[in-house]
């Protein structure tokens, strides 16, 4: 589930920690949700920590793991590839995964001319997949597609000269395999611009619930438009940030606050990590212990 819209090399760091925090899934049914929030801060999408702790209760409360596919797909989270990879893998049933790995493989395995976003291209090519899947070892023929899309058939620079199945590449005959899969043409970028507030004191910092539901339950520094305080017009930092199509170009600047704003906490500057923080406020406080550190070393 951590690997679902995140990089493996990203993520490895992450499953560490939250694993040796949560070795089994008692541990994680029972966990407090700030608990499990506060271990997932900093990987994103957080619906999916939320939807993982629910998956370990419902699985608790049942008395063991689902054996079939259909059992896993009924869990909170997990979708038609998570699910089909723990069956072919854990349980030998039959059934084909379609992963962006996958994906661009078998685009290229017969040339799909239609973008790899639209709902009729992936429905052929699952259907192709369902064809094509060792039925016998489904599991093992799985994890060797998943590998040949991340080691040889890349989306940049495709090796392959080293493809087991390059004589039957549709694509790499036609010359085009460098084109495929081919895309939805993506939407122009937005920038966005955001001032956040630094509000110490006696030792703790000002933070406010995050809005929409995206991040209900984290922290995060709060926005200037959004209380009334007194600026000291310090800049501490300036950072930028991704989500999606957006680009944030963000300042964090100095500021007082007399008034407590409703739903807004202080909290010890010590206390901080153990607290589900927004990636922007991680970022920040980052950011500004650096500086501070570089400045005491100068």
């Amino acid at each position: 589930m951590m690997l679902q819209q995140t990089r493996v090399a990203a993520a490895l760091p992450y499953y560490e920690r939250f694993l040796a925090r949560f070795p089994d899934v008692q541990t994680l049914a029972a966990a407090s949700a700030t608990e499990v929030l506060a271990s997932w801060a900093g990987l994103g999408y957080y619906r999916r920590a939320r939807q993982l702790q629910e998956a370990a209760r419902r699985i608790v409360q049942a008395g063991d793991f689902p054996r079939d596919y259909a059992g896993w797909r009924a869990l909170p989270g997990v979708g038609d590839y998570t699910a089909a990879a723990i069956a072919s893998i854990a349980l030998g049933e039959p059934r084909a995964v379609l992963d962006g790995n996958v994906l661009r493989v078998l685009s290229r395995l017969v040339a799909e001319s239609g973008a790899i976003e639209r709902s009729e291209t992936r429905r052929r090519l699952a259907e192709l997949a369902e064809r094509l899947l060792d039925r016998r070892e489904p599991g093992r023929f799985n994890q060797a597609l998943m590998e040949l899309g991340a080691t040889v058939c890349l989306p940049k620079g495709p090796r392959c000269e080293s493809c087991p199945v390059a004589s039957w590449c549709a694509a790499r005959r036609q010359g085009i395999h460098a084109e495929l899969p081919r895309r939805v043409r993506r939407t122009e970028r937005v920038t966005m611009h955001r001032t956040l507030l630094w509000a110490e004191r006696r030792g703790r910092l000002l933070l406010c619930p995050c809005s929409g539901s995206r991040l209900d339950g984290f922290w995060e520094l709060p926005e200037a438009q959004a209380i009334p305080a007194k600026y000291t017009g310090d800049l501490l930092v300036e950072l930028r940030h991704a989500i999606t199509r957006y680009d944030y170009r963000i300042r964090v600047v100095q500021a007082r606050v007399d008034r407590t704003p409703p739903g807004c906490r202080w909290v010890r500057l010590n206390e901080l990590q153990g607290l589900p923080l927004s990636t922007v406020t991680r970022k920040a406080l980052a950011a500004i212990r650096g500086a501070s550190a570089g400045t005491g070393s100068g």
